[in-house]
C-alpha cells in the first residue's frame, strides 16, 4: 500500500504514480527577547497596549489617600518618587484606578473622572489651592475594567521640582441623573475592606523612564505612528486587500488523484492571502503574539516581520477512494478547507 505525504491512501500499486506535492514548512519568526524586560503600559488613542522595551524600566509607585478630604468624591492621591532615577528620562506616566461592577438598575449610568495636578495646595480658612487639570474620562457604569489616566505633565514637574509633588486631586463626577455611584471607581479603603483587598485595587501610578541606551521609538513616537496609520488605514484609495479567505477549488483530476478519488470529483479548499497592517484590529482574528509582533515590526522593521494571514480554523471532508482490492472505502480527511484566517 501507498501513501502520500498527507496519510492518503495512494490507490492500487498497478496504477500510474504521480508525482507527489512538494510541501514548504512555514517558520514562524518570533521576537526572541534573551533578558525579560519590564513592560510599559502606553496609552495611545482607544487603544492601551503591552510595549517590551529593552533598558526600560516600569516604576509602580502606591497612593497615600487623603482621609481628611472634605469630600466623598474628591480625593488627593500622594506618590512618592524617590526611587526614579534623576538621569533617566520620564518618557510615559499613568494613573491606574481599578472599578467594581454596581447592580443591574446603575449600569445605564455614566461618570466622569478628572485628574488635577495640585500646584499648590490650599489653606484652609484662607487661600484656595491651585489646580491644573491634566486628563479626563468619561465612563460608563456597567464596564468594570481599570481606568487609565495620562498624569505625564504632573510627574515630570515633580521630578523636575520634587518639593512641588503635592500630589493628585481625583474628582469623580456624575454625567447622568440617578443614584450616586461611590464606589464603583476606587479611590479609598472601606471601613470593612481588608487591607489585602485594598492593595489590588487601590491607585496605582505607572512611571516609565528610558535610560537612553538604546534606539527604540519613544512613547510618543508610537502614538503618533498609531494616530498616522489608522488615517492611512481609513483615507487610502487603493488599499491592499486585508487578511481574508479567498476561493481555491481543487479538481483532483487536474493533480492526477482522479484515478483513485472515486468521489467527490473535487472540493472546495480556499486559502489565506492578505495584508497584516498595524495596528491590528478584531476583524484581523490575531493573537496577542501577533499584535505585539506586529507592534514590534512597527518600531523596528528589522526585529521581525509582520504577523502573516494564514488560517485559523480548518475542517474535514468526506471522500470516497479505492484501496489495494478495488473496493471503495469512505473516510474523513482532517483539515482539509479553510475555515477562517487571521493574523499570527
Amino acid at each position: 500500500m501507498r501513501w502520500n505525504v498527507l496519510g492518503w491512501f495512494m490507490g492500487p500499486t498497478s496504477y500510474p504514480q504521480s508525482p507527489n506535492p512538494s510541501f514548504q514548512d512555514t517558520l514562524v519568526r518570533t521576537l526572541a527577547l534573551m533578558n525579560p524586560c519590564p513592560v510599559l503600559k502606553v496609552k495611545v488613542p482607544s487603544l492601551s497596549t503591552n510595549v517590551p522595551l529593552k533598558t526600560a524600566t516600569t516604576r509602580r509607585c502606591e497612593s497615600g489617600v487623603d482621609d481628611n478630604f472634605p469630600s466623598p468624591h474628591r480625593f488627593r492621591l500622594s506618590f512618592d518618587l524617590k526611587d526614579i532615577p534623576r538621569d533617566e528620562k520620564l518618557k510615559a506616566a499613568e494613573l491606574q484606578l481599578s472599578r467594581v461592577p454596581v447592580s443591574k438598575d446603575l449600569q445605564k449610568q455614566r461618570q466622569q473622572i478628572l485628574v488635577h495636578d495640585i500646584v499648590r495646595p490650599g489653606v484652609r480658612g484662607g487661600r484656595a489651592a491651585i489646580l491644573r487639570l491634566i486628563d479626563s474620562r468619561v465612563v460608563k457604569a456597567r464596564e468594570g475594567d481599570a481606568v487609565l489616566l495620562d498624569v505625564l505633565p504632573a510627574v515630570r514637574r515633580w521630578l523636575e521640582n520634587p518639593r512641588g509633588n503635592h500630589g493628585l486631586l481625583v474628582e469623580v463626577r456624575l454625567t447622568t441623573q440617578g443614584r450616586d455611584l461611590h464606589r464603583h471607581v476606587r479611590l479609598r479603603r472601606s471601613a470593612e475592606e481588608p487591607e489585602e483587598q485594598w492593595a489590588t485595587q487601590q491607585p496605582v501610578l505607572f512611571a516609565y523612564t528610558d535610560d537612553g541606551k538604546n534606539s527604540w521609538s519613544s512613547a510618543e513616537d508610537m502614538s503618533r505612528r498609531y494616530k498616522r496609520a489608522t488615517y492611512e488605514r481609513k483615507h487610502r484609495t487603493k488599499e491592499r486587500e486585508h487578511c481574508r479567505r479567498h476561493s481555491l477549488y481543487v479538481d483532483f483530476a487536474d493533480v492526477g488523484w482522479n484515478d483513485w478519488i472515486v468521489a467527490p470529483p473535487g472540493y472546495e479548499a480556499f486559502y489565506c492571502h492578505g495584508d497584516c497592517p498595524f495596528p491590528l484590529s478584531d476583524h484581523h482574528n490575531s493573537t496577542n503574539h501577533a499584535i505585539v509582533q506586529t507592534l514590534v515590526n512597527s518600531m523596528k522593521p528589522s526585529m521581525a516581520p509582520k504577523a502573516c494571514c494564514v488560517p485559523t480554523e480548518l475542517i474535514p471532508i468526506s471522500m470516497l477512494y479505492l484501496d489495494d482490492n478495488n473496493k471503495v472505502v469512505l473516510k474523513n480527511y482532517q483539515e482539509m478547507a479553510v475555515l477562517g484566517c487571521g493574523c499570527r
